[in-house]
């Protein structure tokens, strides 16, 4: 079985197959000893057993369940950007959703959960946060965990979850936030497995861009902005489109250190793209988040429609959530890589 075929776009047989493979190939998996210890976003979690009624809150953190196989656990979910890919959608059928964006703390309190884990940490954090604290969590009972790649943040404390971040994000943050949550609900097998599963899409895709070969390329990734005719929320340098960029071989014209600066227009002539990535998703919370309104602005806004990109009409539509830190960003070299093909932008 090729390695592409094990990829989250498959069917759910399919996927069933490659991680039943890959797990009976692997016997280094054990059990978890508990009471385990884990460390997140710089304090100390114990679990004296499996969590029995969690709640994800974003939906790269729910997918990652969802691929474990621990759905029957999930008693709530919150923040959608899109539909769940083809290989999670019988498992993801039935899961509750509590929001479509941030819920509230009573929201998450009714299932009475006894584990909560957020994607970002504005969701909950430290201080300051959209649901709520670690304290607060805490308070009840409930063990608060949050994505290592946001622990990994420079100001993850302050609980910024478009915050700074000092060091380049990797699928390494990504696989360590797999072992942990399969450590967490005792399902190591299933966690090598999709670990397995995705170091060998990050390879295939790797070799794919590399047989392309883009030219000398500059790219910017717009994800939403909070008006369409104002700043736009882009991608900095760490976050996963960078990473996506420096799989594929081309340049992000931002270099901010911030993971979704706020920047006008009027700087983006300055640096004049070759490429424009737009963000593609099923939310509507801010103006922007509508794939057409992007393309309406860029066509009639007398500074966005000069850019290079737009004139020449080089414009690739990305699902959103795989700009993000999550399984999907492997299908964001893919989409980024069939796009500069079918724009000759690659040898």
């Amino acid at each position: 079985m090729s390695h592409l075929s094990c990829g989250l776009r498959q069917s759910s047989r399919v996927v069933a197959a490659c991680l039943l493979a890959m797990t009976v190939s692997d016997a280094r998996a054990q059990a978890t000893e508990y009471p385990l210890e884990i460390t997140n976003c710089q304090r100390s979690l114990s679990f004296r057993s499996a969590p029995e009624r969690a709640v994800s809150i974003g939906q790269g953190t729910t997918e990652i369940m969802l691929s474990l196989g621990i759905a029957d656990r999930i008693v709530g979910t919150a923040i959608w950007l899109d539909p769940l890919p083809e290989a999670l959608e019988e498992a993801g059928r039935s899961l509750p959703r509590l929001a479509d964006n941030s819920p509230g703390f009573e929201a998450v309190l009714n299932t009475r959960p006894d584990f909560v884990a957020a994607q970002w940490v504005n969701d909950i954090a430290p201080e300051q946060a959209r649901v709520g604290t670690f304290a607060q969590f805490d308070d009840f009972g409930i063990a608060s965990y949050v994505s290592p790649a946001e622990c990994a943040k420079s100001d993850f404390s302050a609980g910024s979850g478009d915050g700074a971040r000092s060091q380049a994000w990797s699928v390494d943050l990504l696989n360590q936030e797999i072992s942990e949550l399969a450590a967490i609900f005792d399902v190591q097998p299933a966690g090598d497995a999709l670990i397995a599963q995705n170091s060998a899409r990050v390879e295939a895709a790797s070799i794919h861009a590399q047989e392309l070969q883009a030219q000398d390329v500059t790219v910017l990734y717009w994800f939403s902005s909070p008006q369409i005719d104002g700043e736009a929320y882009v991608a900095g340098r760490y976050g996963a489109p960078a990473w996506i960029s420096d799989v594929v071989g081309i340049r992000n014209v931002i270099t901010s250190d911030q993971e979704w600066p706020l920047v006008g227009w009027e700087t983006i002539a300055g640096l004049n793209p070759d490429v424009i990535v737009l963000g593609a998703m099923d939310r509507r919370r801010l103006p922007a988040d509508d794939i057409a309104a992007k393309r309406a602005f860029l066509e009639s806004d007398p500074v966005a429609s000069q850019l290079n990109a737009v004139r020449n009409g080089h414009l690739i539509e990305m699902p959103a959530h795989s700009m993000n830190p999550t399984l999907r960003a492997v299908d964001g070299v893919e989409t980024l890589v069939e796009g500069l093909r079918e724009l000759g932008l690659t040898r």
